[in-house]
């Protein structure tokens, strides 16, 4: 079989697993140019070769650790020696087309289920602490379950759910890690109602022009179970918001 076979299979593993290996913040500081193999023999890195070709199996084996695939690495050198030999693998490209797609639809299942659960978790940390926030002097809690607490009470008008708005904001999580600010880069956003998260289009309701509010947002008037940005599934936000001016 040809050796674009093995190429694609490379191609197909680090499309399927390299993405978490930027996130894996295990990786170890403490690196030695002179390590031991499997058979405790010391390796001598003489080469950038060396040097890349140890690396590369370090990162695919903490990709498949994370990804918990069950890897024999004999069967997995066997297939790299057959086709780096010129050998004809046992697998049509068939096959081989069929096993990678049931690879990748094994490793979205897993993705999506643990997206799931960390939503949930989420979604209980949130609600434990809307539970407590509402109970704070000044917070007033909606209807939909929105909360918000004012800092200061503008004179101007009201926007409605048509209207468009400038407005100064900062976001943040419940544990109060900031993760996006329109004051930070000096520069307020215009935007329709209808065109933000329900959570913002209510409270931007319920605010004057001039005004500055506290808008305690759950998760289902948020981003839900979706994973935004820094905003991890499920999440309860929370967001000073300054209403500047209807934009007409």
């Amino acid at each position: 079989m040809e050796k674009k076979v093995f190429v694609i299979t490379i191609l197909s593993l680090f499309a399927i697993y390299t993405c978490n290996a930027q996130n894996d913040s295990s990786r170890s500081k403490n690196d030695k140019k002179n390590s031991k193999s499997v058979t405790n023999a010391p390796l001598q890195f003489n080469t950038f070769k060396d040097t890349v070709s140890y690396l590369i199996g370090t990162d695919l084996a903490k990709n498949f650790i994370n990804n918990q695939l069950d890897i024999d690495i004999n069967y997995l050198k066997a297939g790299y020696e057959d086709v780096l030999n010129n050998v004809d693998t046992i697998f049509t490209d068939q096959e081989f087309q069929s096993v990678m797609q049931k690879l990748q639809k094994i490793a979205m299942e897993k993705s999506e289920a643990k997206r799931l659960e960390e939503a949930k978790l989420n979604k209980e940390v949130g609600q434990k602490f809307l539970e407590s926030n509402k109970n704070n002097p000044g917070v007033y809690q909606t209807p939909s379950g929105l909360q918000y607490k004012v800092i200061k009470m503008g004179e101007g008008p009201k926007p409605t759910s048509t209207d468009k708005v400038k407005v100064h904001y900062e976001g943040k999580l419940i544990n109060g890690k900031v993760f996006d600010s329109s004051y930070e880069r000096g520069e307020p956003i215009e935007f329709g109602l209808n065109q933000v998260i329900p959570g913002w289009a209510e409270g931007l309701t319920l605010m004057p022009v001039g005004s500055v509010f506290e808008l305690y947002i759950p998760s289902d008037l948020a981003y839900g179970d979706r994973p935004i940005g820094e905003i991890p599934a499920g999440s309860t936000l929370i967001f000073k918001v300054e209403l500047l001016e209807i934009v007409k």
